[in-house]
């Protein structure tokens, strides 16, 4: 894999970011427009009502990715695993064609967890752009956390080149801002001694970490 600095992988994180807010933030800009010529009462109450939902999206997005991305939190530090799991019940709350799993038996997981756990609800969503079944589970035990996320549904869409990210094969010049995520957590399993792996079936997808430390 190519050799990213950490102001790369900074950028690219960054693109990405603006990428996924463009939609729900544009429409609060369309939103707005509209409600600005609007006269008609009832065509005035569903332009707030679009509204309302836009700025929800948004803020939902920017509370995931703060934590996904971020330094929420501060470093090195135990996170609730509630926490994550409002953020992702968030996220997939906008997909009615996804149906959201969870078995969580730790109460709190390291940071370097939560953020891979994110990242790996990110794409196991991405993975089911025609709906299906998304099973999240996590356990921090014997010093170890333990994650397996699983998207399931019918033709399964994942670009192979996120799975080689996440494996740190990623041939050079290939790392862009749709692979970054995978990057990111590629470079944060090594630095702590961590394993990440993947397999891709036709209707499913399996994610999974073993990562040690607190």
């Amino acid at each position: 894999m190519t050799t990213t600095t950490s102001v790369e992988l900074a950028s690219l994180l960054c693109s990405r970011l603006c990428h996924d807010m463009l939609s729900p933030v544009g429409a609060l800009s369309n939103g707005l427009e509209l409600l600005a010529d609007e006269k008609d009462p009832e065509m005035r109450a569903r332009c707030f009502e679009l509204l309302e939902q836009s700025a929800r999206i948004s803020a939902d997005k920017l509370k995931f990715f703060r934590l996904a991305f971020g330094a929420a939190g501060g470093f090195g530090e135990m996170v609730p695993v509630g926490e994550a799991k409002v953020l992702v019940d968030a996220l997939v709350a906008n997909n009615k064609r996804v149906t959201l799993n969870w078995a969580l038996p730790s109460d709190s997981l390291p940071k370097p967890a939560i953020k891979t756990l994110l990242n790996f609800a990110l794409i196991g969503l991405e993975a089911l752009p025609r709906g299906g079944t998304l099973d999240i589970a996590a356990e921090y035990r014997g010093g170890h956390s333990e994650i397996v996320v699983r998207a399931a549904g019918p033709r399964i869409a994942f670009d192979r080149s996120v799975g080689s990210a996440l494996e740190g094969t990623l041939p050079e010049g290939e790392l862009s801002s749709r692979t970054a995520p995978a990057a990111m957590l590629d470079q944060l399993a090594k630095a702590i001694g961590g394993q990440l792996q993947y397999v891709l079936a036709e209707d499913a997808l399996v994610l999974g970490a073993v990562l040690p430390g607190a």
